[in-house]
């Protein structure tokens, strides 16, 4: 079976990344929010670093998701929260800095599809195109950058609003054209 192409983006966005900061982001080591990211050979007391790392095996959030909504969520979202775990991901891009959202463990991906069925909800009151959230601009918190679910084009849109902008024809598009930026280090 071959990758997908936000995948495949992906994979690239995270090599470049890492070449950009070999020596992996430090933050404080939490027990009780375990994560496949922690490199357990840099921990130095109480913090550790911590790189994205390729999710292996497959969980059926997205499969819950789909049922939760009645309908099926877009292939594209699937396999961008679906790839790696992580905490959110620096990137700089034409339009400014961003934050690409990601999962940190399980228990953060049923976080995420919470919030995912909250703002499918106020669409639907809203009776506006269903989108998903993938990333939000820097430093401006009115915004975020979603996903058609229809189309899979990428948009800036600001909540309870039309989308405002089309940024990109797919998400591997957009991810592709990212540039990332270091992750900093968390107390």
């Amino acid at each position: 079976m071959s990758e997908s192409a936000v995948s495949y983006a992906m994979d690239i966005f995270i090599n470049k990344l890492i070449a950009l900061q070999p020596t992996p982001a430090k933050t404080r080591f939490d027990e009780h929010w375990p994560s496949l990211c922690y490199l357990n050979e840099e921990r130095d007391g109480t913090t550790v670093g911590w790189r994205p790392t390729r999710q292996l095996e497959s969980n059926d959030m997205f499969i819950r998701l789909s049922a939760a909504l009645e309908e099926e969520v877009h292939p594209d979202i699937i396999d961008f929260y679906s790839r790696y775990w992580s905490d959110p991901l620096p990137a700089s891009s034409a339009d400014g800095e961003l934050s690409l959202l990601q999962a940190w463990n399980e228990e953060d991906l049923e976080r995420l599809r919470s919030n995912l069925i909250g703002h499918a909800l106020a669409k639907r009151q809203q009776k506006r195109p269903l989108t998903f959230f993938i990333a939000c601009p820097e430093p401006d918190d009115d915004y975020f950058i979603s996903v058609d679910n229809y189309s899979g084009e990428v948009w800036l849109e600001k909540p309870g609003k039309p989308p405002i902008r089309k940024l990109a024809n797919n998400l591997a598009d957009f991810i592709n054209e990212l540039t990332p930026r270091p992750i900093t280090d968390t107390e």
